[in-house]
């Protein structure tokens, strides 16, 4: 990471100002988030206790309806003319039973409503129940001596199995407050629980149950918690909700963990109790984690956008500058540099367009003394050399092998005048392809004659390049090296493959040789020799010819001087397998 930052001006000026605004606006987020999710906590509880009065509400009406139900009964007079006597009358009852059917049907939350004469053996009910978990009412007299609320239990009637909670009260009579019986009006839990179910609670999630003061669970919409203690599922929860009237509290540990709201119903003492998964919290505030991120990370980006926009138009000017610095080709004048503000680095860029103007002119004065050497060093050759005394000596040599019959010598003497003829070529710099192939033919004639029978040469030259103008001299020190370092040493016979080819606007030429080859060390010495600087003293070196590095250096050197980078050779070998020497070079369009 720090040599990361060591590396750029830009990166390290783009992670400064980055980070002082990325880090409080991250701060910010987190405060904003904290802030909403004990809002929103909040908010659903207050929610959730409106909730629960609500259906208080509801509750309360109901069991108003049936107290105020019962005391009309038990001051029926009807009733009470029926009670008083000591044997049942069937017509009376009848009537009675069916003024409480009427009065039970009205109200859906009513299950039954039931007399126990205390007098005579007789039992006025509106429903049919064939089972029942209630004890007999008349034990309740000894047990609660006035009216009061029955746990929930089950019934079974025509309709299947239900649960009901029961209000238990004694009648008494209007005129001396006798006791004549008992009287019960049973709460549908069903209806109950149905009334109590609010599917926005928790939104969906939470569970809303009704305990009495002793903490049985009277209504729930999981009918098997029914009856059972509050405690047997949540130990200590009821103790938590009977210390007041109404609120809320955090009940449970990791996955069971739950916001618990309670309300206190006045009449009967129950609790409504809601609770709601914590996990519901947990989404919401997700949700407002997830858009504070949002909102956070746009931020974050555009300011990026904006910390990278204006850091990268401050360095770009610097890092091209740099970049100007780090890839300085020695072959090439340096690239200008476009100025365009006034500041410190456009006098920079100033400076740095002086000096490149500067080493320009240097090296253009280099290449041009080095030019005017090597063309002195040419000029002083071919000086001295007389090529038509060259001839004619030669010339006067063949015709006197002839004369001598000497069929080898002449034919070696006239391959070698052709040679020099070709090679000289009238003091020019370039001749047609057709030239040089026929100079190679001349070579391979004289080394025919010197090394019979040891190698042949093969030309695959395309018709349409013959007249084609290139430099000259090219092929002929390749053909000497394939000759000397790869077929020499080889056992037998060998082949020396001469490719030329078009390929688009240039020219592509193969020198292949079935040698010795090299290793794969001794390749990579020749690889690097080609670019080691070409020192004129070396043809003066013993054996400098054997080791063919200077052959190869040499035409390496010309083809790049003449055609650029692109033009150098490449070499290829493999140890027994042969060598390969390629290079590719522009179509001219006439002769320079």
């Amino acid at each position: 990471m720090r040599r990361w930052l060591r590396s750029s001006l830009r990166r390290k000026l783009s992670l400064l100002v980055a980070g002082s605004v990325v880090i409080p606006l991250v701060a910010l987020g987190l405060f904003a988030f904290v802030t909403s999710s004990r809002i929103t906590e909040e908010k659903a509880t207050l929610s959730g206790i409106d909730m629960l009065k609500q259906l208080d509400a509801n509750l309360r009406f109901m069991l108003v309806d049936i107290e105020n139900i019962s005391i009309y009964l038990i001051g029926e007079r009807d009733i009470q003319s029926y009670l008083l006597r000591h044997e049942d009358r069937e017509d009376e009852r009848t009537e009675i039973v069916g003024r409480m059917t009427n009065l039970a049907t009205s109200k859906p939350y009513i299950a039954n409503i039931s007399i126990y004469p205390e007098r005579f053996d007789a039992q006025l009910s509106t429903g049919n129940w064939y089972e029942s978990d209630l004890p007999n009412p008349g034990l309740a007299k000894e047990r609660k001596p006035g009216k009061f609320w029955s746990d929930v239990y089950r019934i079974v009637n025509y309709s299947g199995e239900q649960h009901v909670i029961t209000l238990m009260r004694p009648i008494r009579s209007i005129h001396d407050y006798a006791h004549l019986g008992w009287m019960s009006i049973s709460l549908s839990e069903r209806v109950l629980s149905r009334s109590l179910i609010r599917p926005d609670f928790g939104r969906g999630e939470g569970r809303i149950e009704l305990v009495n003061a002793d903490g049985i669970i009277l209504s729930s919409a999981d009918k098997s918690r029914l009856g059972k203690r509050l405690d047997e599922y949540d130990p200590g929860l009821f103790s938590i909700v009977s210390q007041a009237e109404s609120g809320s509290a955090v009940y449970g540990e990791d996955e069971g963990k739950r916001t618990v709201l309670y309300y206190r119903e006045g009449l009967t003492d129950w609790i409504l109790i809601g609770t709601i998964p914590y996990d519901q919290y947990r989404a919401e505030n997700g949700y407002i984690l997830g858009l504070t991120g949002i909102a956070v990370g746009i931020s974050a980006a555009v300011s990026v956008l904006l910390v990278w926009f204006t850091v990268r138009r401050t360095t770009r000017p610097l890092q091209l500058l740099a970049r100007h610095l780090t890839r300085i080709n020695p072959h090439r004048p340096l690239p200008h540099f476009a100025v365009t503000t006034d500041d410190e680095i456009g006098k920079l860029g100033e400076s740095y367009n002086l000096l490149g103007a500067h080493i320009e002119e240097l090296k253009q004065d280099v290449i041009r003394g080095e030019a005017r050497k090597k063309e002195a060093d040419m000029r002083a050759l071919q000086a001295q050399i007389n090529p038509h005394f060259l001839y004619n000596t030669l010339s006067s040599i063949h015709w006197i092998a002839l004369m001598a019959k000497e069929a080898r010598i002449a034919d070696m003497v006239e391959g070698l005048s052709q040679f020099l003829r070709l090679s000289l070529n009238q003091g020019k710099e370039y001749c047609p392809v057709e030239q040089e192939v026929d100079h190679i033919r001349q070579y391979a004639r004289v080394q025919n004659i010197r090394y019979s029978g040891k190698f042949r040469v093969d030309y695959m030259v395309d018709a349409s390049l013959k007249d084609q103008m290139m430099l000259k001299l090219l092929l002929q020190p390749l053909v000497e090296n394939a000759m000397i370092h790869g077929l020499q040493k080889k056992d037998g016979p060998g082949t020396i493959l001469i490719m030329i080819r078009p390929e688009g606007r240039m020219m592509s030429f193969l020198i292949l040789d079935d040698g010795v080859g090299m290793s794969r060390e001794r390749l990579e010495e020749v690889r690097r020799s080609l670019h080691e600087p070409l020192d004129h003293n070396d043809l003066d070196q013993e054996g400098a010819a054997e080791e063919g590095g200077y052959g190869l250096r040499n035409v390496n050197e010309r083809l790049m001087l003449h055609y650029g980078p692109d033009a150098q050779l490449e070499v290829d070998s493999r140890e027994g397998g042969g060598t390969r020497i390629a290079f590719t070079i522009p179509m001219l369009e006439g002769a320079p």
